[in-house]
């Protein structure tokens, strides 16, 4: 029973999360992002402020969709620093590469 306990928590401890922006709702992108980059944040991602210039990104293209993650092995890098360390993965998705692909 001790090590189903300790096996829950050590998961718990490197769920996913997801945190996405729609400047006009729509239903959520799945598609390979145009921009996608790791980021570092601390002490469980409380400490830290990176910011995405999305004009830089998409040039002259509108933005659908932004989203900060915590992939699976972002929440690992997480659990071995014991927090103080917790990458954050940034994803950007410009309008004209998502509506080349639905063609």
């Amino acid at each position: 029973m001790k090590q189903l306990m300790i096996s829950v928590l050590v998961l718990s401890l490197t769920a996913c999360s997801a945190v996405t922006i729609q400047p006009q709702q729509a239903t959520k992108i799945t598609s390979k992002a145009s921009y996608e980059d790791s980021r570092p944040f601390f002490l469980w991602g409380l400490v830290g402020e990176e910011r995405v210039d999305v004009k830089k990104v998409c040039v002259d293209k509108s933005v659908t969709q932004m989203q900060s993650q915590q992939t699976f092995s972002d929440g690992a890098l997480s659990l071995i620093t014991l927090g103080i360390y917790a990458p954050h993965t940034i994803k950007v998705w410009c309008q004209d590469e998502i509506v080349g692909e639905a063609l």
